[in-house]
């Protein structure tokens, strides 16, 4: 897949660079050139670049030339580059995040996701409940697949039925098709507001990544499981035989939901996303397959 050009202003901020090199030299060509003036004409100095009150127009000059902006933007210095944005509120994040995240992937339905308000918010808030355990659907709610879940009763008792986890192929295309590195740099960028939102959210001394690492090693824990698992029903659901998968998490069952293939693809997606970050890999759950004991209980 290509890569997407990121409409982050880098070319433009190096633009503006030059520009204030050239007008640094303008100003040394115009001191110089009034100190020949001075010394062949003072009165012409006088009537024409004294001032009333202030400082001398060439002094004036060089001072604009290295004044900082009034309101510099944010950004998050990466030695693999940065990414640059307006310096906007967290309540008024959601355009800004739009623009920029079109260019993490190509895929049309990740652009539809996008759609959803409070993108920050809800970023923040889902990897916390995952790092907790706890099922992100509240969050991301707009990824829910088609269809329900679905049991297949069989001889040997009920059991999952496979072809429902295709159900989830979109949620896995969509993340397997962002791209990388954007990704990382955009969530650099990004950090200010995030670190502002997960404040919000209760944590004020704590810093979000490390709640995005424990998310990742939550999502990881989680067994890739080949072949069947029964179910045992329940009054209005079902519980999975196998206590050892039936104890995982929320967030565990939420990616095991999603079928052996699925979650082998996104586990991949995630260890690709944590290396570019930096996270270790001893930080990180080795993966594991798993085959379901599937006797009664």
């Amino acid at each position: 897949m290509g890569e997407t050009p990121r409409k982050d202003g880098t070319a433009h901020m190096d633009d503006m660079e030059n520009e204030e090199k050239d007008d640094r030299k303008k100003v040394l060509k115009i001191g110089l050139w009034i100190i020949l003036v001075l010394a062949v004409a003072a009165v012409f100095y006088f009537a024409v670049f004294k001032a009333p009150s202030g400082p001398p127009a060439a002094a004036k000059a060089a001072e604009e030339a290295v004044k900082p902006p009034e309101k510099a933007p944010q950004t998050i210095p990466e030695e693999k580059g940065s990414l640059v944005l307006p310096a906007v509120g967290l309540d008024e994040s959601d355009p800004v995040v739009r623009e920029h995240a079109r260019a993490l992937s190509t895929s049309v339905r990740f652009g539809q996701w996008l759609g959803s308000k409070e993108l920050v918010r809800k970023f923040v808030a889902a990897a916390d409940n995952i790092a907790n355990g706890l099922s992100p659907k509240p969050q991301a709610d707009f990824w829910a697949p088609a269809g329900g879940f679905r049991a297949v009763n069989r001889v040997a008792g009920t059991f999952v039925d496979e072809s429902s986890y295709d159900r989830y192929d979109p949620v896995a295309e969509v993340f397997l098709s962002l791209n990388t590195d954007a990704t990382v740099t955009f969530y650099r960028a990004l950090r200010p507001l995030i670190q502002e939102a997960y404040r919000d959210l209760g944590y004020p001394d704590t810093d979000f990544s490390d709640t995005l690492v424990k998310a990742m090693g939550e999502l990881l824990e989680t067994p890739v499981v080949e072949g069947p698992i029964r179910l045992e029903k329940k009054i209005l659901s079902y519980a999975i035989v196998d206590q050892t998968l039936e104890g995982l998490s929320q967030a565990q069952k939420q990616l095991l939901r999603t079928g052996p293939k699925n979650t082998r693809l996104i586990q991949g997606k995630i260890r690709e996303l944590a290396a570019a970050l930096g996270v270790a890999e001893t930080r990180l759950p080795r993966s594991k397959s798993y085959t379901a004991r599937n006797g009664r209980p």
